[in-house]
């Protein structure tokens, strides 16, 4: 797996986003300053809806625009085994039942998946109950996480 074109991908997919991001946001803000959406009595909310959907457009923005930055500051670098799985690191798990998931620990964009080499690859963060299992794991070694009241196994099988 080349890890250098998967973070292409995953910045390539983050600025798509952030572009449909900032329309939305213009779209939003535009209706919620029209003249026509200024309301005419109490129960005349529309122009109210539209600034509370341009507010969380901005935030989505702003969340996007966060995570893009995170991930091109993120240096592309070979696994070392010395150190363990670490941030940047791109691991192939098998569960009980051998099936198998690619995760990119990354810095931000959590649940983000994107497409290399016909595998898809979700990112984690080092914050998410998964990513704290992985740091500084090896490969063949098991990883455990409590899901609820079920504990879940997995087989690291790959790291990149």
């Amino acid at each position: 797996m080349n890890k250098a074109l998967l973070q292409h991908i995953i910045l390539e997919r983050l600025s798509s986003d952030l572009l449909i991001a900032q329309r939305a946001a213009q779209t939003a803000y535009e209706a919620a300053t029209d003249v026509e959406n200024i309301a005419e009595n109490k129960y005349d909310t529309l122009g109210l809806e539209a600034s509370y959907l341009a507010t969380g457009q901005a935030r989505r923005m702003n969340e996007i625009s966060q995570a893009l930055h995170a991930l091109q500051q993120l240096p592309v670098r070979d696994y070392d085994a010395q150190r363990g799985i670490q941030l940047g690191d791109l691991v192939l798990l098998a569960d009980a039942d051998d099936e198998q998931r690619w995760l990119f620990l990354a810095p931000d964009a959590a649940g983000l998946k994107v497409e290399l080499d016909n595998q898809s690859i979700m990112l984690i963060t080092p914050h998410s109950p998964m990513g704290q299992s992985l740091l500084g794991q090896v490969q063949d070694n098991e990883v455990s996480l409590q899901v609820g009241n079920r504990q879940q196994h997995f087989a690291v099988l790959e790291i990149y």
